[in-house]
């Protein structure tokens, strides 16, 4: 069951479900709970798995002027702070990533552990091109539809369009309650347009796991390899197969690649000197 959490004037939809320690999952452009099905079916034996709508998608309303990516971090520690958490497994998705960057940027002691997929340091002239683009498809795009089938282009595998997979998340898409206006979806984009975490990743201090899509038109396998060589002691790993969004093609590979990371971060915090057993 979903609730709202209170992020000052701003109500958060959130879910939770599972026991055991906890992970904070943050999605990307346009994505709500739903997008972490798989996570919150699949880990939920393991973890404490929360999820939420970011301002401006799903059942999370959007404050009125441009969203900052700073906000939306300040967003996902008060998700934490009014569930009681008081650290967690973060793991970002694409604009999700960047919202996991500036979080532990901003508030490291929430952040016990980083798994950032289909990450980037800063927006290069291929990408600032390619969200223009988005963005005029999105306003001249005929209807949703038309949209999506051009959007998830960038986003899954050929193999994932071609199984019927992409037709059902757009049936779903279009089905959902609760969508996404244009208006937020284009002032969530221009947010991470404006946006650069390079300069300061190397201020991070968590254990931290990059994930990278091998044939990701998008956040390309060299800006995550460059956000990893930039946080001390990052392992950075691509998918070779795999596009923008592994954690839904790839469901049982993904997670099992997550939970040895945070499985590997558990067992060395407990070797740390002065490490207190809880």
């Amino acid at each position: 069951m979903g609730r709202y959490v209170n992020a000052g004037e701003l109500e958060i939809w959130t879910e939770q479900v599972g026991e055991g320690p906890d992970v904070l999952l943050i999605g990307g452009l346009g994505d709500t709970v739903e997008s972490w099905q798989f996570q919150l079916d699949g880990l939920a034996d393991r973890y404490r798995m929360t999820a939420f709508d970011n301002r401006g998608a799903g059942r999370t309303a959007m404050p009125a002027g441009q969203p900052t990516v700073e906000a939306m971090a300040d967003d996902a520690a008060a998700v934490l702070q009014g569930l009681n958490i008081s650290s967690a497994h973060v793991a970002g998705f694409s604009g999700g990533s960047i919202i996991a960057q500036e979080l532990t940027l901003r508030h490291p002691k929430l952040v016990r552990s980083l798994v950032l997929q289909s990450t980037w340091p800063g927006m290069d002239q291929y990408m600032k091109t390619l969200a223009r683009s988005i963005h005029w498809q999105a306003k001249l795009a005929p209807d949703a539809r038309a949209f999506l089938e051009f959007f998830f282009l960038l986003v899954y595998t050929p193999r994932a369009h071609n199984s019927g997979m992409v037709g059902q998340i757009i049936e779903d898409a279009l089905a959902f309650p609760h969508q996404q206006s244009t208006e937020d979806f284009l002032k969530f984009l221009d947010a991470f347009v404006v946006h650069e975490t390079g300069s300061r990743l190397g201020q991070i201090n968590a254990p931290t796991l990059v994930l990278a899509g091998g044939v990701d038109p998008m956040t390309r396998p060299e800006l995550g390899e460059a956000v990893a060589r930039r946080i001390p002691g990052a392992h950075f790993e691509v998918l070779p197969l795999e596009s923008h969004q592994p954690f839904q093609e790839i469901p049982d590979d993904w997670n099992a690649r997550v939970d040895e990371f945070w499985q590997e971060t558990a067992r060395l915090s407990t070797q740390r000197p002065g490490h207190r057993a809880t």
